[in-house]
């Protein structure tokens, strides 16, 4: 088996299945969440100008996640290659998509074991949340122009935190609609930007001079493979949203 991976997040499952041999290409992006070195850059479901460096490599199965662009979907699938198109929404939905690597892989027990680590370790970061008089409001930000909020396996952390997201999560919003929300917290996890979203952006914004999360200065940058990789990095990323919650429970107390 000879697999491309054009996403992190399968990147990440493949790697913690114990799938890294079968590898032959990854994005310039899995770096951030696997030990990829030595296998070749190509691109991914969203832009993708490595089609031909694809095609060379002789792949059987080529593995995408969100987010997809029609165009570069069309052209992946001009190589004579099966192709995976993942799409989940939730963390039940990660899960589902462990357990289709996993078999792909012959990886079942893998799968398994990986399932329910996430899962202890989720439980366990749930166990020791603060104790908060009201959940926090969370807005959590995925991309900044437009304005997407996270997506909804996002929201699930939070509140597997202690928090509430307050808007649609995986959807455009608009600053009056964050500002209606009021939330306590904001976190920036721009895609693709590694830690690099810039907070004064918020603190800049007119439209939210009388947020909360404005005016008591909470405005955090989390890194985003860390929120929008669905997989196992999304442990760190809920021990990074449980610090930050925490953190508001000793200024509210």
């Amino acid at each position: 088996m000879r697999i491309v991976s054009l996403a992190p997040s399968c990147t990440s499952i493949l790697y913690a299945l114990g799938a890294k041999p079968h590898l032959v290409a990854v994005t310039r992006w899995c770096a951030d969440v696997a030990s990829v070195r030595g296998l070749p850059a190509v691109g991914d479901c969203w832009r993708n100008t490595s089609i031909e460096k694809i095609a060379r490599l002789r792949p059987t199965l080529i593995v995408g996640s969100v987010p997809f662009h029609a165009k570069t979907v069309a052209r992946i699938l001009t190589i004579p290659a099966q192709f995976l198109a993942l799409n989940p929404r939730s963390l039940a939905d990660i899960a589902a998509d462990i357990r289709t690597l996993a078999g792909i892989t012959k990886q079942v027990s893998n799968g398994r074991r990986l399932i329910q680590r996430m899962h202890n370790d989720f439980a366990k970061i749930q166990r020791t949340v603060a104790k908060f008089l009201r959940p926090p409001r969370v807005y959590s930000e995925a991309w900044p122009n437009p304005r997407i909020s996270s997506p909804p396996w996002v929201a699930e952390l939070i509140a597997l935190c202690g928090g509430k997201m307050v808007l649609k999560p995986g959807a455009r919003v608009s600053d009056k609609q964050v500002a209606s929300a009021r939330p306590d917290i904001i976190l920036l996890a721009w895609a693709a930007t590694g830690n690099r979203a810039n907070p004064r952006t918020a603190f800049s914004n007119a439209a939210w001079k009388d947020v909360p999360a404005i005016l008591h200065k909470r405005v955090f940058v989390v890194r985003d493979e860390l929120l929008n990789t669905p997989g196992p990095p999304l442990i760190a990323g809920a021990r990074e949203i449980s610090r930050i919650l925490k953190r508001f429970a000793g200024e509210s107390a």
